[in-house]
């Protein structure tokens, strides 16, 4: 006869071991998980962080590039003002040379003052103050100077064409 043992267990003993059975293999679920949890989780971070990360990379690097070309102007333009430091005898000498333009200039004006006084006693400006001409503006002076030129160029040329007939005379005779 065979006999059929049936074994019935205990069953608190059985609860137990079934919930302790659930929580190792809850743990080990999360065990094998947890490093694609963690690998989520900084996936998650980055996406979120990394964008306003390079945008203030690259607002930073314009920063930089655009304090560079300032101090490079900064250091011209401090350039600049030494090389004026430098400069400081040239502009010495200009300055002399325009006291001395515009002392020469009064010299010129004053000269040429004493000469219209000196020409209102003419014998022709007083015989002809009375005659009104229509004359052209010779406020050109190069024109004046270009007229004075010829008629002095005529007359010395007939000056000495009249030494040379006056020598032919005496010459011949």
């Amino acid at each position: 006869m065979i006999m059929a043992f049936v074994y019935q267990g205990d069953a608190d003993l059985e609860s137990k071991s079934k919930k302790a059975a659930e929580r190792i293999s809850e743990n080990m679920h999360i065990v094998a998980n947890e490093p694609s949890l963690a690998l989520y989780r900084l996936q998650e971070h980055v996406r979120k962080a990394l964008p306003p990360m390079v945008e203030r990379r690259v607002d930073v690097t314009k920063l930089q590039h655009d304090l560079q070309g300032r101090c490079y102007d900064v250091e011209y333009a401090l350039s600049a003002v030494k090389s004026m430091d430098a400069a400081a005898t040239s502009f010495q000498n200009i300055q002399e040379m325009i006291k001395q333009a515009i002392f020469l200039k009064q010299q010129l004006k004053y000269e040429e003052a004493r000469r219209n006084k000196k020409d209102t006693n003419s014998v022709y400006k007083r015989l002809s103050a009375h005659i009104v001409l229509d004359l052209p503006d010779l406020s050109d002076f190069s024109m004046v100077r270009e007229t004075t030129n010829r008629i002095e160029n005529i007359m010395a040329h007939a000056r000495g064409s009249s030494n040379e007939l006056h020598r032919s005379h005496t010459t011949l005779h």
